[in-house]
């Protein structure tokens, strides 16, 4: 038997990102993001409010980051989430983490975390249900640690953070169960 639950936003995984760009001063602003999609093969949209520090950066440099948070770094991805760019401008100080510019954006790479999709502002979206920004991903960077054969990432190495909308919990993912395009061939001829 099924339950009516109502309204809430269900869907379970959601990937922990920490989008990070540069302010018109030069500083790194970060944010904890769980509501990103890749939307192409090259974009990713995230769909975060325009009153976000992050997202003014964003708006104004036309780069920005976003680097899969794993569970060694959980506690600095959880302060990107709870401590606001707009009220600390030392928020990514604070943590004392590291960043590189990228090679290919005007955008941050924070180091400690082991992948980073690079990307330059494609457009925002902004209706009366929606706000997102879409990013034209332009490089991948991964630590050496995480990435397999023909350049793969893999994500048991990655030990990447996903966010439990009903609890509000962090959870690890990286086991294979299955392959994509296979586990359910066996259907196809009944």
């Amino acid at each position: 038997m099924r339950k009516n639950l109502g309204v809430q936003p269900a869907l379970f995984p959601m990937p922990v990102a920490i989008i990070a760009a540069y302010g018109a001063d030069g500083n790194i602003c970060a944010m904890n993001a769980a509501w990103a999609q890749i939307c192409d093969m090259d974009k990713i949209a995230l769909f975060i409010d325009s009153d976000h520090k992050t997202t003014k950066n964003i708006m104004e440099t036309k780069a920005f980051t976003v680097s899969i948070a794993d569970v060694p770094n959980m506690e600095a991805a959880d302060f990107f989430g709870i401590a606001t760019g707009n009220k600390m401008a030392d928020k990514f100080e604070k943590t004392g983490y590291h960043a590189v510019k990228s090679e290919f954006v005007n955008a941050p790479v924070i180091t400690e975390f082991p992948v980073t999709i690079e990307c330059e502002l494609a457009e925002e979206v902004n209706t009366p249900n929606l706000h997102a920004i879409v990013g034209k991903i332009i490089n991948v960077s991964a630590d050496e640690k995480v990435v397999g054969d023909k350049d793969k990432i893999l994500p048991e190495k990655v030990n990447a953070l996903v966010f439990d909308q009903y609890r509000s919990g962090y959870y690890s993912i990286g086991e294979k169960v299955g392959q994509a395009w296979n586990a359910g061939a066996g259907l196809m001829n009944k």
